[in-house]
């Protein structure tokens, strides 16, 4: 039995209108018509220009800085559009905010990753379509069905051709021990080896690096994660690798580039020759720098929104 709706819908936040405008592309279909506005005292408007009776409708945001603005919107596009009838709705959301609350670190902390999943079930979501989540667990906080997207496969193929002529002095290093999993399937698509910087964080947004396990002396390095936030592990991982590991050179890759605080110039300032990111996260113009490179997700996510809506399997996109 098919239980999509009788035509696909993409409709977007204030966001990421870039990704939402070039997955629509894609398809070949047009930007579904409303409005996402804020009144006077905060309170966020929104309004549904086209019916939507029956549709499979897609709402592209992602809930990046202003997290808890850009969240607000996605939940009320969702209510408006289950109130409109709509056949079914998915939240496409490139980037995740509040994963990081994935669980009590300390006594009475909140595991808010779980109160904005059911934040997003509750206003009507039908199913999520995501990408690196980062704790995949997170995919059992919700009561609907996750189809979680990996970056790996969108950034592999730059690196191979970067890579193509010089595979065995290259070395894939993970910027932790939680990032593991992510730099060895890296590692395996790149056919290079893997090492591992082990690090501690004495408190939020600061980390210290303890060792390297691996020889990635004389090599080319990339360090793969899942996202960038104030950029101090990453390019304290990067310091340790040229000073402790004598590495030749390093680059560096992530879905999420979320670069708040000191990020742009603390990358800047390093050793990190190019930082390669997903635009799941939208990259402000001053933040733009010769340094970092973006590659769109609108294609793989546009595959995605395909194939969920002829009730096909995604799995073939991680291959």
């Amino acid at each position: 039995m098919s239980l999509h709706g009788k035509d696909i819908k993409i409709f977007t936040g204030n966001s990421n209108v870039m990704v939402a405008e070039m997955i629509a592309k894609q398809l070949k279909i047009d930007m579904g018509e409303a409005t996402v506005e804020t009144f006077s005292d905060g309170e966020i408007s929104v309004s549904i220009k086209e019916s939507v009776r029956g549709s499979d409708c897609f709402v592209v945001q992602s809930t990046c800085y202003p997290v808890n603005t850009n969240l607000m919107e996605l939940l009320i596009m969702i209510d408006a559009l289950k109130r409109a009838s709509a056949g079914r709705i998915t939240a496409v959301i490139p980037y995740f905010g509040y994963a990081r609350q994935d669980r009590k670190a300390r006594s009475r902390d909140p595991i808010s990753a779980k109160l904005c999943a059911d934040l997003i079930t509750t206003a009507g979501a039908n199913r999520i379509l995501t990408m690196d989540l980062h704790a995949p667990q997170i995919q059992g906080f919700f009561d609907i069905p996750v189809d979680h997207l990996l970056g790996v496969p969108v950034i592999a193929p730059y690196f191979q051709e970067l890579f193509k002529d010089d595979k065995e002095n290259v070395m894939v290093v993970s910027p932790d021990l939680g990032s593991v999993t992510r730099a060895r399937n890296l590692a395996e698509r790149l056919n290079v080896a893997l090492a591992i910087v082990d690090k501690r964080r004495p408190k939020a947004n600061v980390s210290e690096v303890m060792n390297i396990i691996g020889d990635v002396r004389g090599k080319r390095v990339l360090i793969a994660d899942d996202m960038i936030d104030t950029a101090g592990t990453l390019c304290n991982a990067a310091k340790a690798i040229i000073e402790m590991g004598g590495a030749k050179e390093v680059y560096a890759c992530a879905t999420h580039g979320v670069l708040s605080g000191p990020a742009i110039e603390r990358i800047q300032n390093s050793v990190i020759k190019e930082l390669v990111i997903l635009d799941t996260v939208p990259l402000a113009k001053e933040k733009q720098i010769d340094k970092i490179k973006m590659i769109s997700v609108a294609p793989v996510f546009a595959e995605s929104i395909q194939r969920v809506y002829e009730d096909e399997s995604i799995s073939p996109l991680f291959g």
